[in-house]
């Protein structure tokens, strides 16, 4: 295929993505129902859902600003030749073929973090602010931003060597052994994750005794799991927004609930929801969704490896020779296409997973308090009660509340 017809693929495929992106944030910023579906009214007061579609609204205006500007930014880069002209550049200053790569990718990196800072600033600081779930300091922003940086610095500068340095010696056949190595990787961090990255940010703090302690070890022992990690995160430092999770495999399994989750739940609420997550390690689904993950990363790797050395990609992009800088960008614009239908569907095997999870913890405790922790969840965090079925069809890991609570009521055990 030559560079002019590559050239007119990417801005085509930049450009449906725009649109249909734009599209679903349009629909669903405009299902918002002047009053609460008839199954949820309770949840909110009429002053208090109101606030909800403010919050709607704001989040979604600034996504559909900040979207649009990526778009505008990104495409102007392609159509000057802006790409070629950096990797160019970077190449004059560098002589290594993998220096120059990665060189490449840090600058683009650095630029797009100094580019969208000041939108990042005014979500934490403006939206977040004045809906009342800000936390965060700007101290801590800031060092937030500093070690993450440096963390992303370290494991992706490691892994992108790997990575070049593979190609460089395997050639076409760098995919097998890449494939390895970012396995390995992966199980690695789910299994460390909370106990090497995430304590550079937070505070974790083992559940103390007491009535929530017994409660959930009765629970973990009625039903068999292992509970032998279970702890607080300190997430009120940065948000009222709550949560909970579970992480981990073997003896490095971990369930984590949220400070804020603990403050604002009854005792039966919180042992409900962390059945809801023994749900998930019953089912499976952590395992099944890396064994999914591996496999995508296998594909995506597989078909890179017929286009990496295609002097076209780079052509298209406006260099007048092969750079593998540029056609890796050329090759991650062409494969969006693929990457929002295996998206697709994660996402439909990820709410799958939850209307599951769910299932079990009305199963095995007590599914109206679960139903309860959901409303009171959804109703802290402002969450979006009326979302638009084709919004919830490519962006949603998780049903909508409605839909969870219709899915559990349909259960035999939750009206014991």
């Amino acid at each position: 295929m030559t560079p002019q017809n590559l050239f007119i693929i990417i801005i085509v495929i930049l450009c449906f993505n725009e649109l249909l992106s734009n599209l679903l944030l349009w629909l669903n910023l405009k299902n918002s129902p002047a009053k609460l579906p008839q199954e949820l009214e309770g949840l909110y007061t009429n002053e208090e859902y109101q606030r909800s579609l403010a919050y709607k609204k704001a989040v979604g205006h600034f996504s559909l600003f900040t979207g649009t500007l990526s778009f505008v930014v990104t495409l102007m880069l392609i159509v000057t030749g802006g790409f070629a002209v950096v990797a160019e550049w970077v190449n004059g200053q560098v002589n290594h073929p993998i220096g120059q790569t990665m060189v490449f990718f840090a600058v683009l990196m650095l630029a797009n973090n100094v580019l969208t800072l000041p939108f990042q600033l005014y979500s934490t600081f403006v939206i977040e602010e004045r809906f009342g779930f800000n936390k965060i300091t700007p101290k801590t922003f800031i060092i937030d931003k500093v070690k993450g940086y440096i963390l992303g610095g370290v494991l992706g500068g490691a892994l992108g060597f790997a990575f070049l340095y593979l190609i460089a010696q395997m050639q076409q056949q760098f995919w097998v052994y890449f494939w390895v190595v970012i396995a390995v990787f992966m199980v690695f961090m789910n299994m460390f994750y909370t106990s090497l990255i995430m304590p550079l940010f937070n505070k974790f703090t083992p559940l103390e005794e007491g009535e929530l302690r017994t409660s959930i070890e009765q629970y973990c022992q009625k039903v068999n799991f292992p509970l032998n990690n279970l702890f607080v995160i300190d997430g009120s430092r940065r948000s009222t927004k709550a949560n909970a999770f579970f992480s981990g495999m073997g003896a490095k399994k971990k369930v984590v609930l949220y400070d804020t989750l603990i403050q604002n739940h009854s005792t039966q609420e919180l042992v409900a929801v962390l059945a809801h997550e023994v749900g998930h390690y019953k089912k499976k689904h952590i395992p099944v969704s890396m064994l999914i993950s591996v496999l995508q990363i296998g594909l995506v790797l597989c078909i890179l490896s017929w286009f990496l050395f295609n002097p076209a990609l780079s052509q298209a992009l406006g260099a007048s020779s092969l750079n593998i800088g540029l056609n890796l960008l050329a090759f991650g614009f062409l494969y969006s296409p693929i990457s929002m239908i295996t998206s697709l569907f994660m996402n439909i095997f990820s709410r799958k997973n939850e209307y599951e999870a769910d299932a079990y913890a009305c199963t095995t405790y007590n599914g109206k308090a679960l139903a309860s922790a959901l409303k009171k969840l959804s109703s802290d965090n402002l969450s979006n009660l009326t979302p638009h079925p084709a919004y919830v069809f490519f962006h949603y890991s998780h049903p909508p509340l409605l839909a969870r609570l219709k899915a559990m009521q349909e259960t035999d055990e939750y009206n014991i």
